[in-house]
């Protein structure tokens, strides 16, 4: 496929945030000191009375979130996914959880497609822990023109959501405009054989893989995923049923992720062969995004490799 290179999705979002504070007077960005990495800093530079740096200090960060929240405020705050969901999960969990307060949560590099800053800065299990928290909405978009997307619809309701972007930029999956709804997977490529479902970066290598597939004579369906909660379970029934094998593509630990998330829905509701793709229980190391990619086994040649153990071709 010739794939339009876009935006990174942290570029995407802090692009959409700045541009939501018109029509949201009551909002309020707070950052841990990486607004230039972020890219809060573009909202920030428009609404310097509505934009906090408290400092390389997370935890306090969503003490300071909560706050302002609490006190009426659409309330956002970003840092990178490592530091803001390990660093200051508690404080999540009791200051932002358990209140259920209108806190938008974006955790930024993740995965390991942050490259070469290595595995202290690569966030590969905050969508787990995202997941774990009640009340929270966790949305993993594969592109610029999802994010924006992604950005409106979240800035539209008043309860907590962890929104996942990544550092690099990113092929355009949406080329035409995206029509994004929380909790609805969008349908990307039809097919009858196996259905692909994935989300972030993993969608393009998804329609990529799609696309060898043919080639070999297997129909591949392909769903962007993009909420993993509350997760679509009407697509993943309607895929179970329809194609008889799943294989689930993520950036992300195979642990607690998309994957986990999927197959407890297919369990639950149709059990079908699946397959998995997604970093194996290790921590990466240094490396350039492309080869880091490739060393891990999140392309598109992993993903037709999982298909074709699914369909015996």
């Amino acid at each position: 496929m010739n794939w339009k290179m876009g935006k990174a999705t942290r570029e995407a979002f802090g692009q959409a945030l700045a541009a939501l504070g018109a029509d949201y007077p009551d909002i309020v960005v707070v950052d841990g000191d990486v607004g230039n990495s972020t890219r809060t800093e573009l909202f920030g530079k428009k609404y310097p009375e509505r934009f906090f740096n408290v400092g390389i200090a997370e935890s306090n960060m969503v003490g300071v979130a909560g706050g302002l929240a609490s006190s009426g405020k659409r309330a956002w705050l970003s840092s990178f996914a490592a530091f803001v969901m390990c660093n200051a999960y508690d404080q999540l969990r009791m200051s932002i959880a358990f209140p259920n307060l209108d806190v938008k949560v974006v955790g930024t590099h993740a995965g390991i497609s942050i490259g070469e800053d290595g595995p202290s800065q690569m966030g590969i299990e905050d969508v787990s822990l995202a997941c774990s928290l009640p009340n929270f909405t966790v949305i993993v978009p594969a592109d610029e023109v999802s994010m924006t997307a992604a950005v409106q619809a979240v800035a539209k309701i008043r309860t907590p959501v962890y929104l996942r972007a990544g550092r690099p930029n990113v092929p355009i999956v949406y080329p035409d405009g995206c029509s994004f709804e929380i909790g609805k997977a969008i349908p990307l490529r039809e097919g009858s054989d196996v259905t692909v479902i994935a989300n972030g970066l993993m969608v393009a290598a998804a329609l990529q893989a799609a696309e060898t597939l043919a080639g070999m004579g297997v129909q591949t369906r392909v769903l962007d995923m993009h909420t993993v909660k509350p997760l679509d379970d009407a697509a993943v029934l309607k895929a179970a049923r329809e194609t008889g094998k799943i294989v689930v593509a993520e950036e992300h630990l195979l642990h607690g992720g998309l994957g986990s998330v999927v197959a407890m829905s297919v369990a639950r509701q149709h059990p079908v062969p699946m397959r998995f793709v997604g970093i194996n229980d290790t921590f990466a190391e240094s490396g350039t995004p492309e080869g880091l990619l490739q060393k891990y086994g999140l392309t598109a040649d992993a993903i037709v490799q999982k298909v074709r153990e699914l369909v015996g071709k």
